[in-house]
């Protein structure tokens, strides 16, 4: 994919076993995965979504991650 690109139509569990679809979804998705649960990169990858996540939200946007 290239920046711009269209996301394709998905569905997913999520961490509670909701299922989760982006469509139909009206507002802005950040959508991040990382390869392993519990190691350093992937700590940090995500801690960084946190700590920026008021931020997202003043913006309209959703953020979604996964491995």
């Amino acid at each position: 994919m290239q920046i711009g690109d269209k996301v394709p139509q998905f569905s997913l569990l999520d961490q509670n076993g909701t299922k989760r679809s982006n469509n139909g979804l009206k507002t802005p998705l950040v959508l991040f995965f990382y390869p392993k649960d519990d190691t350093p990169g992937c700590t940090i990858e995500v801690c960084g979504f946190r700590d920026k996540y008021d931020l997202f939200k003043v913006l309209g946007a959703q953020v979604w991650g996964g491995k």
